[in-house]
């Protein structure tokens, strides 16, 4: 399709700012699939629906329903639903790094003018290095700010499983030492290696 409102909604899902994705992924092609596309002009709304797969370079998003809604001020908001019993999926590149982002939930929330993604109810979050995992976090919702690299993990009834009936958060976080010599960068990298940073400020959500 060559609407450019449309290319611009299918800009906002795949959130288009240096911060979200790699930069070279702007000059890649991009690619919908969805068994149906509603597009409402007069709301600036998009609905895709059903096993909804977006692409563009380094970028995937998968959902049973991916929604955009554009403000007067440009600003878009993209919600990805998952179908029962699966979870929503979204994957980056890390701007100038071999490290991927990729997340998982019922639903994935993202504001381009705030540039923060969330994955809501059976939340994970993951770094990878590579190939190789170096981070994992679980909660029942997970609220990454692409602008710093900070993420909130909130616990709760949500979270409650047979083996966690607490409902407490769980994470694995690489040591810096242990993620640069996994890369055999040591003794060559002239700055420490980027890792996501956990906010001081975890606890149950309460909304």
């Amino acid at each position: 399709m060559k609407n450019p409102l449309f290319t611009a909604f299918l800009l906002a899902v795949l959130g288009m700012s240096p911060a979200w994705a790699e930069n070279a992924d702007r000059d890649k092609p991009m690619n919908a699939e969805a068994d149906a596309l509603r597009y409402d002009d007069l709301k600036q709304t998009s609905v895709f629906t059903g096993n909804v797969v977006i692409t563009k370079g380094t970028t995937i998003i998968r959902g049973a329903q991916v929604d955009v809604k554009q403000d007067p001020e440009g600003y878009q908001q993209a919600i990805v639903i998952a179908a029962p019993g699966k979870l929503a999926y979204y994957r980056k590149k890390r701007e100038g790094r071999d490290e991927f982002i990729e997340g998982e939930g019922e639903r994935i929330e993202y504001d381009s003018r705030q540039d923060v993604v969330k994955f809501i109810r059976s939340a994970v979050l993951r770094r990878y290095n590579g190939a190789v995992l170096a981070d994992e976090t679980t909660g029942s919702q997970i609220n990454y700010d692409n602008k710093t690299d900070v993420f909130t993990v909130d616990g709760g009834a949500q979270n409650r499983t047979a083996t966690n009936p607490n409902g407490r958060i769980r994470a694995l976080l690489s040591p810096r030492v242990a993620a640069s010599a996994a890369g055999g960068l040591a003794a060559a990298s002239t700055a420490p290696p980027a890792v996501l940073r956990p906010s001081p400020a975890l606890g149950v959500d309460k909304k």
